[in-house]
């Protein structure tokens, strides 16, 4: 995937609702089909980059190693590389990913009853 320009319209936009709204902002940090995912399988253990594979069944190892860089990049995960042979990496939560855990177990909730609720209807 080809990066967006800086000065491209939709880059400056982009930038504009970041700074201006906090859920713009949080979202474009957990965004997404696999970021939530991954944050809340590292939630109770450190996880190497197969075993989070194994969580995540149908997701391609280029857009796993793609998503967990943009998680390392935005401060949610730390990724350990032991002086090992063979090398041996970890990812874990960092403390700002951490303080979502209450946050997302919500969400899950109000999923949860929105999927029984919507059963009901049909």
């Amino acid at each position: 995937m080809s990066k967006r320009k800086e000065n491209s319209t939709n880059s400056i936009n982009k930038r504009l609702m970041d700074e201006s709204c906090g859920m713009v902002h949080a979202l474009s940090i957990i965004g997404g089909r696999w970021k939530m995912l991954i944050l809340y399988a590292l939630e109770s253990q450190n996880l190497r980059f197969s075993e989070i594979r194994e969580n995540l069944q149908t997701v391609s190892e280029r857009m796993l190693s793609r998503q967990l860089r943009e998680l390392e990049r935005d401060g949610m995960i730390h990724r350990h590389v032991y002086a090992e042979v063979p090398v041996r990496v970890e990812y874990s939560l960092t403390e700002t990913a951490a303080s979502l855990i209450p946050i997302w177990h919500s969400l899950e909730r109000w999923g949860d009853e929105m999927r029984n609720r919507n059963q009901v209807l049909i």
